[in-house]
């Protein structure tokens, strides 16, 4: 499926933004998961429930913690990192 721009040519459809398991990167562009892409994206699709937004978001946190942790067991990820990572900013009240 295309998309046709204002000049009538015909553009790819945008990829979505998702994660890359078990390194938790974006398989788009590469930044740590969820990236500001992906970020919006989300803001996007739960703007009218953030609480089901904060549930996903805990959920794919416990889900990155263990990947994380099995691909680096001596280091591990550090929790305050994950946690800014993946819910802090849905806290933050709408622009």
């Amino acid at each position: 499926m295309c998309r046709t721009v204002s000049d009538d040519r015909k553009t790819a459809p945008r990829r979505p933004h998702l994660p890359l398991r078990p390194l938790w990167l974006c398989r788009v562009c590469a930044a740590p998961w969820p990236c500001p892409v992906a970020r919006l994206a989300l803001r996007q699709e739960y703007a009218h429930d953030r609480i089901a937004l904060s549930i996903y978001l805990c959920t794919v946190l416990h889900d990155a913690a263990a990947d994380l942790y099995r691909l680096n067991p001596h280091d591990g990820p550090d929790p305050k990192v994950l946690y800014t990572r993946f819910l802090a900013w849905a806290a933050l009240p709408e622009p």
